[in-house]
């Protein structure tokens, strides 16, 4: 079929020699195409320019700062100020230790038995002792 001279080409229906696209299908293909390479380029300009700007606010004081502020569910309760001594019974060796928040809990070995000392670290006083008895 051949382009009539009261169509345009553009609106013409029939593909382009040697291709199964019409001009109109080709037209619409070069606009995404150059609308995509635009975005290609943009994007990797905001990378660059956010990569550039992180660099510059590294040695800020004012981040450190910030951090410190904001406590988080991980950081243990602060030591208290100063030393403190725990007495455990004479000849009791430390089996194992944990820490949970402002709690310390000691497991000791002794001639006895076992025991378990829960230690408050804000004052260092015993809040409680348990004994581990076999039944």
């Amino acid at each position: 079929m051949t382009n009539r001279g009261d169509t345009p080409p553009d609106l013409d229906n029939t593909p382009i020699e040697g291709s199964p696209f019409t001009p109109r299908q080709v037209r619409m293909l070069k606009i995404a195409v150059t609308v995509m390479g635009v975005l290609l380029v943009a994007g990797f300009l905001l990378i660059i320019a956010t990569i550039a700007f992180q660099a510059t606010q590294m040695g800020v004081e004012d981040a450190p700062a910030q951090v410190a502020e904001r406590p988080s569910k991980e950081t243990p309760s602060p030591m208290p100020r100063e030393a403190f001594d725990v007495a455990i019974p004479e000849g009791a060796d430390v089996a194992g230790m944990d820490v949970d928040g402002d709690r310390l809990a000691l497991h000791l070995r002794t001639a006895k038995g076992s025991e378990v000392l829960i230690v408050d670290l804000k004052t260092g006083r015993i809040v409680s002792r348990i004994a581990l008895r076999p039944e």
